[in-house]
């Protein structure tokens, strides 16, 4: 073992080609995630992911029939995945660990163009690893989709001059946005260094040439995802769901940029430090548009006012060039430099070391891979032959997704989007108040089940009239019936 990972940190590098570097950025993804591919969930976003996608997969737009607070590309990824290999955690997993995998090539190659071969292997490695450890990073999120699309976008900009490959850009560039919004940030930095560069070479026709040929790819993007909606007579919706909830969303949830303001001056100063001691070259445009992206990333984190780890899954491709090319000649010498590798090669996927041992004790004390209350609650409920048309998850929602149901209402696709009271006018949903909402799917819906979480209060603990609402509402009609692990089921009175 040790030997094997002795010659994965020397390999020949003057020899390697794109196939060889994916197939081990591949691979190592593959052994770091491969263990959380039997997971119910990693994070409660992604959950809500597969059941907007199944939904689409069943026949419906995405905000037609569920909703939630995701442009459409997100989904799209997921559908795609399900209609060709049906209900599979695996299929979805191991497609995450393929982005995963591109998205470091890609990082590889942008590297390639800026310093030596040695050096890109390594920031590729190491965008595997911080794209897939620590926190929900094992799960595919949304970050996930949208940063593969940007890094492609990015690497033909450094590596394409012909105009005809800028409508590809604008393709790659507009899918990224139609993954998660605030991709517009880096989008909109990058067209302001080409405004910028076009004055200062005074190439400004051939720039605006490039440009016109970016937005319209870009634009093309959203028309395609515009017009089923269109089509069906949805074209508000469309517009609602994607740009006016998430605007609506972030003025109601403001989060003081002073919160992320350490974060983003540890970033720029780590790099300024590098311009400063000329271990950066500032005169590479390569390294320029890098760092415009950058700032622009994290201009969007502060317009956020909070950085969640998987936000980081944007940054990381961008941030791991200019560190690795600095980190590559402040290095002592060889001998050292092998040691540490293999260190750090054996401590940072400890997470995956971990997961490997509970999938296994979960194997011998339950027969299956898979684990987590999200899968081990539906099987209680099948077994035990309970209600399933009419269920309310509140937690483990990704159970709707293996019972094959879908939630009570529109407004509760992810959990938490029922308190979200600024987003009710954009759901196209009958009730415009989270209260209501929730009175609703107990007084009128009243589900003859109830899955909750032991030891955690049902809504945000600051939603303290919620919380008090449907205590005593489950005091009064429910009682419960069963734990499963962490898993409460509750069941109907009457």
């Amino acid at each position: 073992m040790l030997k094997k990972i002795t010659n994965l940190t020397s390999p020949n590098y003057k020899t390697l080609d794109w196939k060889t570097v994916l197939l081990i950025l591949f691979l190592v993804a593959f052994f770091i995630r491969f263990p959380f591919f039997f997971r119910d969930y990693v994070d409660r976003d992604e959950s809500t992911f597969i059941i907007m996608a199944q939904s689409w997969v069943n026949g419906h737009l995405p905000y037609t029939q569920l909703w939630d607070l995701k442009p459409p590309i997100t989904f799209l990824f997921f559908a795609v995945i399900i209609k060709i290999f049906g209900k599979s955690f695996l299929a979805i997993r191991l497609f995450g660990t393929l982005l995963v995998a591109l998205t470091a090539l890609f990082t590889y190659g942008m590297a390639n163009t800026i310093t030596s071969k040695k050096v890109a292997f390594w920031v590729a490695m190491f965008c595997v690893f911080f794209q897939s450890l620590f926190g929900s990073l094992q799960g595919v999120m949304s970050e996930h989709i949208c940063t593969f699309f940007f890094v492609a976008g990015i690497y033909l900009l450094l590596t394409k001059d012909s105009i005809k490959w800028y409508f590809l850009i604008g393709i790659l560039f507009g899918l990224s946005v139609m993954s998660k919004l605030n991709m517009v940030y880096p989008v909109l930095g990058v067209g302001i260094y080409f405004l910028w560069e076009g004055f200062a070479i005074k190439q400004f026709g051939t720039i605006l040439k490039k440009m016109v040929f970016m937005g319209t790819g870009f634009l093309f993007v959203l028309v395609l995802t515009a017009l089923p909606y269109y089509l069906e007579g949805h074209l508000q919706v469309w517009w609602q769901s994607i740009f006016e909830a998430p605007l609506a969303y972030s003025d109601s949830k403001f989060h003081s940029p002073l919160k992320v303001l350490p974060f983003v001056v540890a970033i720029l100063g780590l790099l300024a430090a590098g311009f400063a001691s000329k271990k950066i070259d500032i005169k590479s445009r390569s390294l320029q548009i890098l760092t415009v992206i950058v700032i622009a990333i994290l201009i969007s984190f502060m317009q956020t006012g909070k950085v969640n780890g998987h936000y980081m899954i944007q940054l990381y491709p961008f941030v791991l060039i200019p560190f690795g090319i600095m980190i590559g000649k402040l290095l002592p010498e060889k001998k050292i430099f092998k040691p540490l590798a293999i260190v750090l090669l054996l401590l940072l996927p400890m997470e995956a070391y971990l997961e490997f041992v509970n999938i296994v004790g979960n194997k011998m004390q339950k027969g299956s891979f898979f684990n987590g209350e999200g899968i081990d609650v539906p099987k209680y409920i099948e077994a035990h032959d309970l209600d399933t048309k009419n269920i309310f998850f509140t937690e483990y929602h990704i159970g709707y997704w293996v019972l094959g149901v879908n939630p009570p209402t529109k407004a509760v696709t992810h959990p938490s989007n029922i308190a979200r009271e600024e987003l009710y006018p954009y759901m196209e949903n009958p009730r415009k108040m989270g209260m209501e909402e929730l009175q609703y799917i107990m007084d009128v819906l009243k589900p003859k089940t109830i899955v909750a979480r032991k030891g955690k209060k049902i809504f945000d603990k600051k939603l303290v009239e919620y919380n008090e609402y449907i205590d005593a509402y489950l005091t009064q009609h429910y009682f419960l019936l069963a734990t499963v692990d962490r898993g409460l089921i509750y069941q109907r009175l009457e």
